[in-house]
C-alpha cells in the first residue's frame, strides 16, 4: 500500500474525503493536491479529510495539507479534519500545525460545525 486512496462522498454540502495509504511525497500528495483543486473547482467549498485510514504522513504531506488548508481558504472555503490518528496528532501538535486546523474525533460533531 504504498500510495493514497481517497473515496468522495458528500454530507449535505460538505465533501468528506476518506483517505486511506500514506500522505507521502509524490503521489500521495499529488493525490490529495489535485483532488482539493478539483473539489474548489466544482465549487465545493466545505471539505472535511477523514485521516483515519492515514497510517503514515511525511513532511511533503504535511505541507500539502498546508497548502490545501491555504488554497480552500482563498476560494473562502473551509478544510477540517476528522479522525486524526495518535501518530498524526502529535505531528500535527509538535509543528503547531493543531492551533491552524479544526480537528474533530466524530463526524457529527465535525458536519455540524460547517454550519
Amino acid at each position: 500500500m504504498a500510495e493514497l486512496n481517497i473515496s468522495e462522498r458528500q454530507a449535505g454540502d460538505v465533501t468528506i474525503l476518506d483517505m486511506d495509504g500514506k500522505v507521502t511525497i509524490g503521489e500521495g500528495s499529488i493525490a490529495l493536491r489535485t483532488t482539493i483543486r478539483r473539489l474548489l473547482g466544482e465549487g465545493k467549498k466545505k471539505i472535511l479529510l477523514n485521516l483515519g485510514s492515514v497510517g503514515y504522513i511525511d513532511s511533503s504531506g504535511i505541507g500539502e495539507l498546508v497548502s490545501s488548508f491555504t488554497a480552500v481558504n482563498k476560494e473562502n472555503g473551509t478544510l477540517k479534519l476528522l479522525n486524526l490518528t495518535q501518530k498524526i496528532q502529535d505531528l500535527l501538535a509538535i509543528t503547531k500545525l493543531l492551533t491552524v486546523f479544526d480537528v474533530f474525533d466524530s463526524e457529527s460533531d465535525a458536519l455540524s460545525s460547517f454550519e
